[in-house]
């Protein structure tokens, strides 16, 4: 696989390759949401759902060998003819669409930046854990098998680009899957086209928008390599897609918790004492409050009436939040949400140990606490510009703030190592 040197610092690289897509008849059937926004329950239903479903490769279950099994079962389908490499290298435009959607954005190999150069920036923190995982897993592929999601702000020739290839040409793929939306992909690999690309990007920035993890992995596994003395190789790129929110402004959503064991009960009674607590007997009521509420504010659920935080005592909130931090970051309600509410008030920390999440559906965090006798907690979406503000200023929001979207759909292009 032919790989070009980094070149110096001087923003975005985006460069194509040769993608590996699906060559089945029910692509629709093959595809999944990203690997960590999968609700255990739904699982099963994506393996049913096609033999050769993507989920068999990004959460190969949970044994010993699950990494070698997605090794082995990823080779098969190369070698059968179920995965095929395209011809000539690409730059995909990707579209989502569908009622008050469209979302255009180009998917290519994303030149890899540490923290420090200020060109990829994060926004959110990761967990050791995942982080591990999900490199066992790309080093046994030897492969990206889904794209992260990255903003930038404005390209005005690339933007134009993309407007243009999207609206006269016919796509490689259209497929409708049950998220709603319309899936479409093409492939720019007019050399002049892809340069066009490579200029324009020449002094931007991108924030992560989703796949921290993953680009926390494509780190590791660059390090790893450079440490062991194999110089410059496909480790020196990620698979990204890349979003000009200016032209194409993404939706941001919520990120709920679920408590599980910790009783709706319990969890209203010792929140008096730092909180206001208004009961509603009904949950959509709650809701319907929350969205009036001025934050931070937050709706608990479960098994029984629902109770509306808001108005915590500013003391208590002001000795709780680290002080190092900037006041954009300590008024974000997920900061106070980690930072006083889980462990001040209930005393646990907002870890994968001790707290689940759900995105983006109150009414599933609300379902899965009754179900496992515990508390969801109802958060509301941040702001776009305040994630930004934070990230711009070299900060992190607390671990699952946001959840930006439409996000890629798994399936539809992968890269792997050995391509030429």
């Amino acid at each position: 696989m032919a790989i070009p040197e980094l070149p110096s610092p001087g923003g975005l690289v985006l460069h194509p390759f040769r993608g590996v897509r699906y060559a089945v008849d029910d692509l629709a059937a093959v595809t999944s949401p990203p690997y960590d926004v999968i609700a255990r329950e739904d699982v099963q239903s994506l393996l049913d759902s096609h033999p050769n479903n993507i989920v068999r490769l990004i959460l190969p279950g949970t044994g010993e060998g699950r990494y070698d099994e997605a090794r082995d079962t990823l080779r098969s389908w190369l070698d059968s003819g179920v995965l095929v490499s395209d011809d000539v290298p690409a730059l995909y435009l990707y579209e989502q669409s569908g009622p008050d959607v469209l979302l255009r954005g180009l998917i290519g190999e994303l030149g890899l930046r540490a923290p420090k150069e200020r060109v990829i920036l994060p926004h959110e923190d990761v967990m050791p854990g995942t982080v591990a995982d999900r490199l066992a897993l790309m080093r046994a592929t030897e492969s990206n098998l889904e794209p992260i999601f990255l903003l930038y702000d404005g390209a005005a020739a690339t933007a134009d680009l993309v407007s243009e290839v999207a609206d006269t040409r016919a796509p490689l793929i259209e497929v409708h899957i049950g998220d709603g939306l319309t899936h479409r992909l093409w492939a720019l690999t007019d050399p002049a086209e892809q340069d066009l690309v490579a200029a324009d990007l020449r002094g931007h920035q991108a924030m992560i928008a989703d796949g921290h993890h993953r680009y926390a992995t494509y780190l590791a596994l660059q390090r790893a390599e450079h440490d062991a003395g194999r110089g410059p190789g496909p480790w020196d790129y990620g698979l990204a897609m890349l979003v000009d929110s200016v032209a194409y402004p993404p939706n941001l959503h919520a990120i709920h918790r679920v408590i599980p064991g910790l009783s709706l009960e319990e969890a209203a009674a010792r929140a008096k004492g730092a909180w206001q607590v208004h009961e509603y007997a009904a949950v959509d009521d709650a809701l319907a409050a929350l969205a009036e509420a001025s934050p931070p504010s937050f709706v608990l659920a479960g098994n029984g009436p629902a109770h509306l935080l808001t108005d915590p005592d500013p003391v208590q909130i002001e000795r709780a939040m680290p002080a190092a931090r900037s006041a954009q970051w300590r008024s974000l309600v997920t900061s106070v949400l980690s930072e006083f509410l889980l462990p001040r008030v209930w005393g646990m920390r907002d870890d994968e140990e001790s707290v689940r999440i759900v995105h983006h559906d109150p009414y599933a965090a609300i379902r899965m606490a009754r179900a496992e006798s515990g508390t969801a907690v109802i958060v509301p979406a941040l702001n776009v510009d305040d994630v930004l503000t934070v990230a711009a200023g070299g900060e992190r929001v607390p671990r699952k703030s946001t959840s930006f979207g439409p996000k890629p759909r798994t399936g539809l292009v992968l890269r792997t190592f050995s391509t030429p």
